[in-house]
């Protein structure tokens, strides 16, 4: 008796906690191209003064690159075909006049990740003050689930070699596409071939006093890049002619403040050229701080890819760069 009612009780608990089990709302899992996003809105619109704002914003050129390539693939359509699978795509811009005012962001709302940026209001004025207060967050939350994206891609399949970690005690979410090509003392070059050309990651170290004054920060930067060019990036054989990689003369670099894995950095974003030779790239770099070792950790990654559009080959490399991750106990040959 005393045994059929414990398992009573133990029935009447269990069914109590199902009960007040919160339940996890099933989203499917988002889609959609790498730097695309999805406009919805009426065509009328998206031809006059408030496409042209979306299109100022979030189809401006992105930096360091030898030619003009938007940051986002733009997919305009009307609200009526939002519908179905479309409504799972990752990035969704949704515009519309309307009676309320509203510029605000959405989290996994149909699918997940997903960002959905919500801009109503009842003139097309309205609408293009809400586009210039939202889109720099925006482009922010774009740009920040995408490389999100591209590393969960990356986890499936990793390159397993531990040049970085035993040098400088860092690791990187490497795709296994790409492999060690040569390493030195202070050193390691890691690249993949692409059908027109290569793909290329460099890590190296400075002195953490390594950079004078802010007014000479660019030009430390440009000396510090053609130096590591000069010693272990050699261009194309050339018939009595020395050739190595170095910062295009024509225009300066662009420099952002950056943070990867709780370190301040720089980052840096140019064209790269063969000196003496006619060959040439856009190139982003990471000059992280790691005060605890008194050193700057230099990450670099540069594509060559003639004729070709390079912005998609740039963000992979970004990508990887900012998987970086400082070993409390770095690895040991």
């Amino acid at each position: 008796m005393k045994k059929s009612v414990f398992w009573v009780l133990v029935g009447a608990i269990s069914l109590s906690a199902c009960k007040e089990a919160p339940k996890r709302e099933y989203k499917p899992e988002s889609i959609g191209a790498i730097n695309s996003v999805s406009v919805i809105m009426d065509t009328d619109l998206w031809e006059g003064r408030v496409g042209d704002k979306i299109r100022e914003h979030f189809a401006a050129p992105m930096e360091g690159l030898p030619w003009d390539e938007a940051k986002f693939t733009l997919t305009q359509m009307p609200e009526q075909v939002f519908s179905g699978a479309t409504k799972n795509t990752r990035a969704v811009l949704f515009v519309k006049k309307d009676s309320i005012e509203r510029a605000h962001i959405k989290t996994d709302l149909y699918a997940a990740p997903q960002k959905i940026g919500v801009i109503k209001s009842t003139t097309a004025d309205g609408l293009i003050a809400h586009i210039d207060s939202v889109a720099p967050r925006l482009v922010k939350a774009f740009k920040d689930q995408e490389i999100l994206a591209a590393q969960n891609r990356f986890r499936k399949s990793l390159n397993k070699e531990s040049a970085l970690q035993k040098k400088f005690g860092i690791s990187l979410n490497i795709p296994s596409a790409y492999r060690v090509g040569r390493e030195a003392d202070n050193f390691v070059w890691i690249d993949r071939q692409i059908r027109k050309g290569h793909m290329n990651i460099i890590a190296y170290t400075m002195p953490g006093e390594s950079f004078g004054t802010d007014s000479t920060f660019v030009k430390d930067i440009i000396r510090m890049r053609d130096s590591i060019g000069e010693l272990y990036i050699p261009g194309p054989d050339s018939p009595d002619k020395v050739t190595y990689m170095v910062t295009e003369k024509a225009f300066a670099p662009y420099v952002f403040p950056a943070e990867l894995d709780g370190h301040k950095a720089a980052e840096v974003r140019g064209i790269w050229e063969v000196k003496n030779y006619p060959m040439a790239g856009p190139f982003i770099t990471y000059i992280i701080n790691d005060p605890e070792n008194d050193r700057k950790v230099v990450l670099e990654g540069f594509t060559f890819a003639p004729s070709t559009e390079k912005r998609d080959y740039m963000f992979q490399l970004e990508a990887i760069m900012k998987s970086v991750r400082f070993l409390e106990t770095p690895v040991k040959e």
